[in-house]
């Protein structure tokens, strides 16, 4: 085969490979999370039971929700599964009937004249639905599924919803009546820590029924795992040095991991050569920060600009994308402090020093790029967009501020018992 179209073949393929902007939905591409999974069936396995999967915006739920079924099909009867992914414009109505889309019943028509045959079609189960479900309806529906067929419903992304107090309470009234009724069906809600939350608020009850399942960032083995079996995938090579500048980057984030991976790839395939090096790694990086959507880049240099040229606003956001956040996503300004003075070597700055520019973050003529919450002394704050702490991270590394020798420094230093 001629190089070039080979070159080309393998670009198109790493693709496919190493998907930053949509999840991955093929096990043999999937990485760890093998206690995640473990929990999962666990859920599964218990009639009664539900399970919720929750973590930080980035870390990888999609994925493994797309891959559970290749995972439940190694059953000895693998289950039948349902899927609804939500959006802000969902109602727990509406949400259900995505769920349902794709079930028929059967149903008697009768044909046209006096001895007409009765005629036996399928009928979508949504059709035969009342504009607005209750609780006890979807028990209704669920029940009458075979009583050897398990039935998984997976609710993704059910932090988005935007009438969330209506939604949430008839979401738990619907686990408790499932649990209470022994019905052989199993909810699994993926969404951030505070989905968890509003969701037992005022349901405590439901807690017996409920496995929750928080999903952390990845460890550096399992980033590893990722870039070895794509680069597998593609009959590519990486240096150590590269693997590991790879790994030190994506910060336990498979979104960085895809992304650096893809560009890195690439920058490999232009040079003609199947072998990634550090040097490549430099390029995708460049690669990757001009392919950032321009709202992310906007919000950014909003959050930045200053005419003052001694300012440290660059310096202080970098920080918080690098700062110990806690099970909601949030992190204090004492976890802004170490990193900080990791960025800028020869300093020591204190919390008085960049608590004004925290406020800003989280005010309209700096973007919003952090929410606030909390009271004086007890303040908490995270990025209201998902993508922004990685979007940090490879332009702080691009603009020279980090390097893999400071990343390390502040993981070690976090790792630390407090």
């Amino acid at each position: 085969m001629d190089s070039n179209i080979e070159l080309d073949r393998l670009r198109f393929q790493a693709g496919s490979i190493f998907t930053p902007r949509s999840p991955i939905n093929e096990r043999n591409l999937f990485a760890g999370r093998i206690e995640q999974i473990k929990r999962i069936m666990e859920a599964i396995s218990q009639k009664g039971s539900h399970a919720v999967l929750y973590g930080e915006r980035g870390v990888g739920k999609t994925s493994l929700s797309n891959v559970l079924a290749d995972f439940l099909s190694d059953l000895q009867q693998a289950p039948l599964i349902l899927r609804g992914n939500c959006d802000a414009s969902d109602t727990y109505s509406s949400l259900w009937k995505k769920a349902l889309a794709d079930i028929s019943i059967p149903h008697i028509k009768q044909e046209i004249g006096f001895n007409g045959a009765e005629k036996i079609e399928q009928q979508s189960i949504i059709s035969t639905l009342p504009e607005e479900l209750s609780p006890n309806d979807i028990r209704i529906i669920l029940s009458r599924f075979r009583a050897n067929t398990n039935v998984i419903i997976i609710f993704d992304e059910f932090d988005r919803l935007s009438d969330k107090l209506v939604a949430t309470t008839l979401m738990a009234d619907t686990i408790k009546l499932l649990s209470d009724s022994g019905v052989n069906a199993t909810i699994l809600l993926i969404g951030v820590a505070d989905s968890v939350d509003k969701l037992i608020e005022h349901h405590h009850s439901i807690e017996r029924a409920l496995i929750q399942i928080p999903m952390q960032r990845m460890s550096s083995e399992e980033i590893k795992e990722i870039i070895l079996k794509g680069l597998n995938r593609l009959t590519m090579n990486i240096s150590p040095e590269a693997l590991e500048e790879i790994i030190d980057l994506s910060q336990g984030l498979p979104y960085i991991t895809h992304l650096l991976s893809l560009g890195s790839v690439n920058a490999t395939l232009d040079d003609k050569e199947k072998t990634i090096s550090t040097s490549h790694i430099k390029t995708g990086i460049q690669n990757a920060l001009e392919q950032w959507q321009q709202s992310i880049k906007s919000t950014y240099y909003a959050a930045v600009k200053s005419q003052q040229p001694d300012n440290i606003y660059k310096e202080v956001l970098l920080a918080c994308g690098l700062a110990k956040v806690d099970e909601l996503g949030y992190f204090t300004a004492a976890a802004v402090r170490l990193p900080l003075n990791q960025i800028i070597s020869g300093k020591n700055y204190g919390i008085p020093n960049f608590a004004r520019h925290l406020k800003e973050f989280s005010e309209e003529r700096r973007g919003c790029v952090l929410e606030r919450t909390g009271e004086k002394r007890r303040i908490r704050y995270r990025f209201r967009g998902p993508i922004m702490r990685p979007y940090l991270t490879i332009k702080g590394f691009s603009d020279g501020l980090l390097t893999k020798e400071k990343i390390k420094k502040i993981e070690q230093e976090f790792s630390q018992p407090s």
